[in-house]
């Protein structure tokens, strides 16, 4: 039962790595475009978003490391329910990572306003530094579909507290006796 509960979890995040940049790739552009009406509604130009990094639009690359983490994902969670001789090692490596990088990324999502505040209150502007994030994240947010923010939550719960929880599964004596 812990393996069948840690390939799950490895499985939903792996779809995660999937759906929400697919979904991003669609949308995006309508959602950075409402993102810099709202920057201009404010009295600024719209070019301060991409002076301080912050976009709302998938780059190719982003899409295929976000495709390569569900490739990954997918291939660990195969390796577990075949019970693999190397799988719970390579979870157990690979798992952490997850936790820290794909954690902290995630966190920059989760928190998008505070993150689009942090940004511009490093401007050197004064006026840049008034600007107000969460109105730009709030108008880039409704272009999105509104079941994407849940799903970019449930990503971050996955692969923080479930990546912790699939460590924890493999470790777990039942574990043991299925992976022999």
């Amino acid at each position: 039962m812990p393996v069948t509960i840690a390939v799950t979890l490895q499985l939903l995040l792996a779809a995660t790595f999937l759906v929400i940049p697919i979904t991003v790739w669609i949308t995006g552009g309508v959602a950075q475009r409402a993102a810099e009406a709202e920057v201009i509604r404010q009295g600024h130009p719209a070019a301060v978003l991409a002076q301080h990094g912050i976009r709302f639009q998938e780059k190719a690359w982003e899409i295929a490391l976000a495709f390569g983490i569900a490739t990954v994902m997918a291939a660990l969670a195969w390796l577990n329910i075949t019970a693999h001789a190397s799988a719970r090692i390579l979870s157990w490596i690979i798992e952490p990572i997850v936790l820290v990088v794909v954690g902290l990324i995630t966190a920059g999502q989760v928190f998008a306003a505070r993150y689009t505040q942090a940004a511009f209150g490093r401007s050197g502007d004064p006026a840049v530094r008034g600007i107000d994030a969460r109105t730009v994240v709030a108008a880039a947010s409704g272009a999105f579909p509104s079941w994407l923010r849940p799903l970019v939550l449930a990503r971050f719960l996955l692969a923080t507290l479930g990546s912790l929880l699939v460590i924890v599964l493999l470790a777990a004596p039942q574990a043991g006796a299925y992976f022999g």
